[in-house]
C-alpha cells in the first residue's frame, strides 16, 4: 500500500469539502451546526468508498445520469439558495437545516464514491483508505467552515452572496468537465 498516494487522494477528496465549507461559512452557522456537518461529511467520506468499492460499478452501468451533473444540480440548488438568503429583511442567523447538511455531505462525497470503484488498484485495505478520507475530509470540512465565519464577520451579508456565486460556480465547473 502506497499510503502517500492514500493521503494525497485525500486531501484532493477534501478540497470540494473545502471549499463548499468555505462558502457555506459565510452564512453564520453556529459552532453545533459547524461540528455536525463536519461530521456529516466526515461519515460519507468513510463509507462512499466503501460502497464504491463493493457495488459501485454494477451501479454506474444501470444509472445513465453522471455523476458530476448530480453534484452541479446540488451545489447549483445550495448557491441559488444562499444567494435568495443574503436578500432576505432582518438580521436573523439562518439555521443549516439537517437535510441541507445532509445533501451537503452528499455532494462533497460523490467523488468518494468513485474513487472507491478503483481503490483496489492502490490498497487492498478499504477500510484504512476510508478512515484516512474521513478523517481528512472531517479536518477540511470544519476549517472551510471557520475560515468561511470568519469571512462573513469580516464583510457580512457580501461574503454569503460571494458564498453562493462560488458554489454555483463550482457546480458548474463540474457539470462542464
Amino acid at each position: 500500500m502506497n499510503i502517500i498516494l492514500v493521503f494525497l487522494i485525500a486531501i484532493s477528496l477534501s478540497m470540494d469539502a473545502f471549499s463548499l465549507a468555505l462558502a457555506y461559512g459565510t452564512i453564520s452557522l453556529s459552532k453545533h451546526e459547524i461540528n455536525l456537518l463536519s461530521i456529516i461529511v466526515g461519515i460519507y467520506h468513510f463509507f462512499m468508498p466503501i460502497i464504491g468499492f463493493f457495488i459501485g460499478k454494477a451501479i454506474i452501468q444501470l444509472l445513465p445520469v453522471d455523476q458530476d451533473i448530480i453534484t452541479f444540480l446540488i451545489f447549483l440548488f445550495i448557491g441559488i439558495d444562499m444567494i435568495l438568503e443574503s436578500f432576505k429583511k432582518g438580521e436573523t442567523i439562518k439555521k443549516m437545516r439537517l437535510g441541507e447538511m445532509i445533501l451537503f455531505g452528499l455532494a462533497v462525497s460523490i467523488d468518494s464514491f468513485s474513487v472507491g470503484i478503483g481503490i483496489n488498484n492502490i490498497s487492498n485495505n478499504i477500510l484504512f483508505c476510508s478512515s484516512i478520507f474521513s478523517i481528512t475530509s472531517f479536518i477540511f470540512t470544519y476549517l472551510g467552515l471557520l475560515l468561511g465565519n470568519k469571512l462573513n464577520e469580516l464583510i457580512g451579508k457580501f461574503a454569503t452572496i460571494v458564498g453562493g456565486i462560488a458554489l454555483i460556480v463550482l457546480g458548474l465547473i463540474y457539470f462542464i468537465k
